[in-house]
């Protein structure tokens, strides 16, 4: 731990060394605005290196206190020969990826869910059981035999559930173990998905329209930092529990029920050539249900890959090149996500408000929409595409007058 003194000229010299280099390379730093970045950037891992090597020498027993304040044989003379800490570690780089990888796994596992994969294996089950279908003796039979037989082994339905509410916010009622339902994740990760979009897709065209086309200072890359600090932060305390545990086993059963359901006796059975085909087929005939099961996987493929993105420290990057070229690994990926939330009404598109406010409330000057006939003041009003009839519900929830 260094003096107050030694921590002023520190970056006194750091403002001296950056104004010298910008003044000198005035001309080049022009023409080339990447040189710019990485001149910056050698400058800020010099200084964060300085700073972590501070942070890392043996401060005074009682911090510091004594000399401050001018007790003992070490009291400070001036205030410049106390003792200064050079800060705390971040906020925003205390984050475990691993918890984060496996709520997008937990995320792929929910639209598969909602898509209606298990009802149809249990459905199957049911008519097996009956006799009402013919499957005997071949792969597909023995595959709901052992799916059945494992039942009791594994993590119920109500328990897939009430951590799809606990850890997204998506379906109905409380929690795992009644723990609060995290009803802002669907909000926050559709911000994300079209901040990152709505990013691209202004550097595409500014790509057209501008002069010098590889020149990256076009957009600003703090929205899109802000918007997933604030999903990442937000999944931080829903991702502890059993989490782990429950994704792994719930992904183990989801292949199992795609091993069931691409058997090539239960394929025959339905003139199927997939395990998809079954899938819909089973809901169509017998649930009478209208198909999702595109737009709904490309969704839990999509939303993984943005998830497993926030996992890494790329968000935390400040270099405006790389922090584009690491955030090109998922430009499309949002954008389908996007396109595919669209078409089952679960997302909009925005661009005019860049950034959430933090205690959602309606910002002022905002008309409140009136109730719908029959509604009451003060109730939620769920997005339309809520699949309520087969129990499931996207988590986004649009406040109405009074809330």
């Amino acid at each position: 731990m260094g003096t107050e003194k030694e921590y002023r000229e520190l970056f006194d010299r750091v403002a001296a060394l950056r104004g010298q280099v910008a003044g000198k390379l005035s001309n080049e730093l022009g023409s080339d605005p990447k040189l710019g970045d990485a001149i910056l950037k050698q400058l800020d891992d010099m200084l964060s290196a300085v700073e972590l090597a501070e942070r890392a020498k043996p401060g005074p027993p009682d911090g510091g206190l004594a000399q401050l304040v001018g007790l003992g044989d070490k009291a400070a003379g001036d205030l410049g020969q106390t003792s200064m800490p050079p800060g705390v570690e971040p906020y925003d780089e205390t984050v475990a990826s691993e918890r984060i990888i496996a709520v997008g796994d937990l995320y792929y596992l929910w639209q598969h869910e909602a898509s209606g994969v298990f009802r149809v294996v249990q459905k199957l089950q049911e008519l097996f059981q009956r006799g009402a279908i013919r499957l005997s003796d071949g792969p597909g039979a023995f595959g709901l035999y052992r799916f059945d037989r494992r039942d009791v082994l594994r993590y119920t339905k109500k328990d897939r559930l009430s951590a799809y509410r606990r850890v997204l916010g998506y379906g109905r009622g409380l929690g795992s173990a009644n723990a609060r339902p995290n009803t802002d994740f669907h909000q926050l990760f559709t911000q994300f998905n079209n901040q990152v979009a709505l990013f691209w897709r202004d550097k595409r065209v500014s790509d057209v329209i501008r002069e010098r086309a590889n020149d990256p200072s076009f957009g600003s890359i703090a929205v899109v930092r802000r918007s997933g600090l604030d999903l990442r932060n937000n999944l931080k305390f829903t991702s502890y529990g059993h989490l782990n545990v429950l994704r792994v086993e719930v992904m183990q059963l989801l292949a199992e029920a795609f091993a069931i359901l691409g058997a090539e006796d239960v394929l025959d059975l339905f003139g199927a050539t997939s395990a998809w085909d079954t899938v819909d087929e089973v809901l169509i005939r017998y649930f009478d249900e209208r198909l999702i099961s595109s737009p709904r996987q490309r969704m839990a493929v999509t939303g993984r890959q943005v998830l497993r993105w926030l996992a890494a420290p790329h968000i935390l990057e400040t270099t405006r090149s790389e922090f584009e070229a690491l955030l090109l690994e998922i430009a499309e990926p949002a954008e389908e996500w996007l396109v595919s939330a669209q078409s089952l009404r679960v997302a909009d598109r925005t661009s005019s408000r860049r950034i959430l406010p933090f205690d959602r409330q309606r910002p002022a000057g905002v008309a409140t929409p009136a109730p719908r006939r029959g509604e009451r003041p003060g109730r939620a009003r769920a997005v339309p595409g809520d699949d309520r009839r087969n129990g499931h519900h996207n988590g986004a929830v649009v406040p109405m007058a009074g809330r």
